[in-house]
């Protein structure tokens, strides 16, 4: 069994190029930094950078084009492949390339700012005193509290019905 797979995030290194092939399929290419920190010999910390060069196509390609900028942090998802083609003075030139299938966009940067949690009207606010406390015991069984200023008028149990044990509840 093979396996071609790669997973890198970093962040690009220009914006993406966009273009068409003939059949009209959008494609999309830029280049992606990863930087690796690490300590060498002598103790002292080190940072290396690698630069890959990522294609897309399709609705990805349309979806880089319009999203990601130069710097933006991005993860990429896809597979390696090596292209080579020999030029018109008859040199042979490679170029690995990573062939994104999947794609991660980074947090936004500018000057927005995060966006909140919306607020919750004061109508559909629950208030705690309308939310029954339920403790379970180990020695006796599930007792229901309340806050002793509230009643509940519809609660009247006859002394004929049984409490309901938590370990007889079939989930």
């Amino acid at each position: 069994m093979n396996l071609n797979k790669i997973f890198i995030v970093g962040n690009l290194t220009q914006k993406p190029e966009a273009r068409s092939l003939p059949s009209g399929k959008p494609v999309a290419s830029f280049g992606v930094a990863t930087n690796r920190f690490f300590t060498n010999r002598n103790q002292e910390k080190k940072q290396e950078t690698e630069f890959h060069n990522v294609v897309l196509f399709g609705r990805l390609a349309e979806i880089a084009s319009q999203y990601l900028n130069k710097g933006s942090l991005v993860l990429i998802e896809g597979r390696v492949k090596t292209r080579n083609w020999q030029d018109s003075s008859g040199v042979r030139h490679y170029r690995t390339e990573i062939i994104a299938e999947r794609m991660q966009l980074g947090p936004r940067t500018g000057s927005q700012p995060p966006s909140r949690a919306p607020e919750v009207p004061k109508a559909q606010k629950i208030s705690t005193e309308d939310i029954p406390i339920i403790e379970e015991d180990s020695d006796s069984p599930a007792k229901e509290e309340k806050p002793k200023d509230q009643k509940n008028p519809k609660e009247n149990p006859s002394q004929d019905e049984k409490e309901i044990d938590v370990k007889d509840i079939p989930f």
